[in-house]
């Protein structure tokens, strides 16, 4: 309800403006009385939290002054938002074979029906009429922004990776778009078992962006597969040096390359360099871990609890406790059991990610957002209770 409250305002505004005009060229008149009266009977609705009668009085508003263009388009634009895309289709198709528009005005409502056209799922026909709009130059950055999304939507990435790179050659700020689409191009092709193929695709990405995290993950998988060890150490390294937020999702496949290689001493190097940038505890949990295995496991305690006293982390504190009383017997096994189980509980509450331009935080981790639609805004969540 609140929603529809907000949706209401842009209309109620423009209605009293539609009306402020008319009353300006009519200072008389049934019609601008009827007008009048029926804006103010919707605007007291609106006041006093009674959105659906005044949404019926606005679209009657807008129905009696059927001949002005910005009025059907506010219409349509109410039609599309309420899901009624059948209503917009018919109000904007009407509105663009009208022959006395500008053609400013016809490439407005052709815009708005091509998104009419998105709303119904009906993309071949939002697609051929994007297409036709690419010829008007003042409206190609947004009908190759719409083709995009269409392309998207499709997952036909080499067709999106054409439009982009239009928009990019228009307005310029694609390739860390472009890049990722890319990198799903080397993604399918991984799948499909096409090795030279998505290695490729991943370093195209990384030529175009090449501060483009995925690309350097999916080159680090893609080398570890082919037992290129020292090509997947050298990109799992990169991924994680240039966003360190992303080290939790690159650090088991790295170690596990180190250890292949039979090179502890790179790792714990390469450690270190991580303790100083990690906003989470992954480095300082892998390097506890090669304390302990390489020094003692007393000296794998003393490590963590100076470093929790500057990063407090709860999967810190449950490695600690895990160090601490692995030999604990009877009531004291029980009661460290509980603190352990209390302290999971509150880990699996938390989510393992976060969308940084809307909040959306899913529990895996997602290269476009669900929610807002953004390419490479979701992180690991670090912090206290973070990964």
């Amino acid at each position: 309800m609140l929603e529809l409250f907000w949706l209401l305002l842009p209309l109620a505004a423009f209605s009293g403006y539609l009306i402020g005009r008319r009353g300006s060229e009519r200072s008389s008149g049934a019609k601008f009385s009827q007008l009048s009266q029926t804006y103010f009977s919707g605007l007291n609705y609106l006041l006093n939290e009674q959105p659906d009668k005044a949404l019926e009085v606005f679209l009657k508003i807008a129905e009696m002054d059927s001949d002005t263009f910005e009025t059907q388009l506010a219409l349509g634009n109410l039609f599309r938002r309420r899901g009624e895309t059948d209503r917009a289709i018919r109000l904007h198709q009407d509105l663009y074979s009208r022959p006395k528009l500008s053609a400013e005005q016809r490439s407005i409502a052709l815009q708005e029906l091509g998104e009419d056209y998105m709303r119904a799922g009906l993309l071949d026909r939002a697609e051929a009429l994007y297409t036709d709009l690419l010829s008007i130059g003042s409206q190609a950055p947004v009908a190759l922004k719409h083709l995009i999304a269409i392309y998207q939507q499709e997952r036909d990435w080499t067709r999106a990776i054409e439009m982009a790179t239009k928009l990019d050659q228009l307005k310029g700020g694609g390739n860390a778009l472009i890049a990722q689409f890319h990198c799903e191009l080397a993604e399918s092709a991984r799948t499909q078992g096409a090795t030279d193929d998505a290695r490729r695709s991943a370093m195209q990405a990384l030529r175009i962006d090449p501060k483009c995290v995925r690309a350097r993950i999916l080159l680090g998988r893609i080398e570890r597969k082919s037992e290129r060890m020292d090509l997947a150490i050298e990109h799992f390294e990169a991924a994680a040096e240039t966003d360190p937020d992303f080290l939790p999702e690159v650090l088991p496949e790295l170690l596990d390359a180190f250890e292949a290689q039979s090179a502890c001493h790179q790792a714990s190097e390469f450690l270190d360099r991580m303790l100083v940038r990690d906003r989470g505890v992954s480095a300082m949990l892998a390097r506890s871990a090669m304390i302990e295995r390489m020094q003692s496991r007393n000296e794998a305690i003393t490590f963590l609890a100076d470093r929790l006293h500057q990063r407090p982390s709860v999967r810190g504190v449950l490695k600690i406790i895990d160090l601490s009383f692995a030999g604990e017997q009877g009531n004291r096994a029980e009661a460290v059991g509980l603190v352990r189980e209390l302290l999971h509980r509150l880990l699996d509450r938390k989510p393992g990610y976060r969308c940084n331009r809307c909040g959306f935080s899913p529990r895996a981790l997602h290269w476009q957002c669900p929610s807002c639609k953004s390419w490479g805004s979701i992180k690991p969540v670090p912090g206290m209770a973070g990964e």
